[in-house]
């Protein structure tokens, strides 16, 4: 890899973070039951927590992967 494209891609790679990082802030305004969902373990103690988000972790995969997709196929003509 040449330099261009390691700076190239440190651009994207920086674009992309401050992207998320926007609709995680705008998503965080609404009430959204990220975090809350059935599916999502949550196990309280009297000393200890234990929090496992499983149907979160999956349905954000799903979306990270079809928003990666439709970016790679725009990018890649």
């Amino acid at each position: 890899m040449d330099l261009q494209a390691i700076a190239r891609f440190m651009m994207i790679a920086g674009v992309l973070v401050f992207v998320v990082g926007a609709a995680l802030f705008v998503l965080g305004r609404f009430d959204l039951p990220l975090g809350r969902l059935p599916g999502d373990i949550r196990i309280e103690g009297e000393n200890t927590r234990f929090y496992f988000p499983i149907a979160t972790s999956i349905i954000l995969s799903i979306l990270l992967t079809i928003g990666l997709n439709i970016f790679l196929r725009f990018f890649n003509k």
